[in-house]
């Protein structure tokens, strides 16, 4: 499995992104030090591009296949492509709070934590549907990882689409997302411009 492995706030740094996105409470001190380059058109695009791809931990080929089937959908192709990378299980294991990052969720996915509609899921890219109904395995409720994640999540906000019950680590799904409800700071327009070339 490829993993990126770039350290998180040198590449918020690069991006011009708040680490908080990620779900990390760390800033970094030190400031990008490019002297007022202009960037150019595509320069821009691809920042999106990759912006989009390292909040959801997403690598080149899947990000592609993403869009690809963004496009075949009716609607927009760049809020169909932010909604597809939303209705990633990683992803939405991170919103319910059950999970500090990304990164954590997608580890609580692949080591088979997590049911989907009673049935063991250890797919990250597994996409959801309204209606589903997402919990932690019952062995592993009580476990200590849960409740220090439980601790520093308990104050994030759940987005509205998402109904957590965080005492028994169950999340169900109301609605898919719009794009007003994805607070990701992702311009998707340049993304599809970059594709579209």
């Amino acid at each position: 499995m490829a993993v990126n492995r770039v350290p998180v706030l040198k590449r918020c740094r690069s991006l011009g992104l708040d680490p908080i996105y990620l779900g990390v409470d760390k800033k970094s001190n030190r400031e990008l030090k490019r002297a007022n380059k202009k960037m150019s058109e595509y320069g821009l695009q691809l920042r999106e591009k990759q912006k989009a791809k390292f909040i959801y931990g997403v690598l080149e080929k899947p990000f592609r296949n993403y869009y690809a089937k963004a496009d075949r959908m009716k609607g927009m192709t760049g809020e169909n492509l932010m909604i597809l990378l939303e209705r990633r299980l990683d992803n939405v294991i991170f919103r319910l709070g059950f999970a500090r990052t990304r990164k954590e969720a997608r580890q609580i996915v692949d080591h088979k934590h997590v049911l989907v509609n009673g049935k063991s899921v250890n797919i990250p890219s597994y996409l959801i549907k309204a209606g589903d109904v997402i919990e932690i395995r019952e062995k592993n409720k009580g476990s200590q990882r849960y409740k220090d994640i439980l601790e520093v999540t308990g104050a994030r906000l759940v987005p509205a689409w998402l109904e957590a019950d965080q005492e028994a680590l169950k999340g169900t799904i109301k609605e898919l997302p719009t794009r007003e409800e994805i607070d990701v700071p992702v311009d998707e327009m340049l993304i599809v411009e970059l594709y579209s070339k």
